[in-house]
């Protein structure tokens, strides 16, 4: 018995119906503190969490801490309300807190992400990697998430709001670490 899981490249029937090629994708809401960390995604010219695509040969947990720890420079731990199960084979992976269905406007042709959303706590505190010109990282707090914050992007003079999903599970996020770490 095991799970379906679309591999990078499949296609699936779309909810309008047709066939749409479809990407496995993780994202990562990295908390330490009442902070979650976002960067921002200068062609979409918007604010989300690392990740990005699992790559072949890796499971999704893998895939998520690579992409945490190549955009950021953070060590990071998965937070999971679910326990294991009581077998050793076949492997178990922490599950998401939510999947999202996103359309995607990369290059390469219209296709879907199909995104495992997990949240984590930094294992390194705020020690982020040194920034290159091309990123811009940034700790935001729980009140300007609660205040719908549009944030800074200083290299631009302008502030970029955050979409409503990600304030959310950025918040959802903040919660579940503090109350996994009470």
């Amino acid at each position: 018995m095991g799970a379906w899981f679309p591999v990078p490249g499949s296609r699936f029937l779309g909810a309008k119906g047709g066939w749409v090629e479809s990407h496995l994708t993780v994202t990562g809401f990295v908390v330490h503190g009442d902070k979650t960390l976002l960067l921002c995604h200068r062609r979409l010219r918007m604010w989300m969490p690392p990740g990005g695509h699992v790559e072949p040969g890796e499971d999704p947990q893998e895939a998520l801490l690579r992409e945490i720890r190549e955009e950021t420079g953070l060590q990071a731990g998965i937070i999971s309300d679910r326990e294991r199960l009581p077998f050793d084979y076949p492997a178990q992976v922490p599950p998401p807190c939510t999947i999202l269905v996103e359309n995607s406007s990369e290059p390469g042709g219209p296709h879907q992400h199909i995104d495992l959303i997990y949240f984590c706590r930094s294992l390194d505190g705020e020690a982020l990697r040194p920034p290159t010109p091309d990123d811009v990282l940034v700790w935001v707090s729980e009140a300007q998430l609660r205040r719908s914050e549009a944030l800074p992007l200083e290299s631009c003079g302008v502030d970029v709001p955050l979409s409503e999903d990600v304030r959310l599970l950025a918040l959802e996020a903040i919660r579940a670490v503090r109350e996994a770490s009470a």
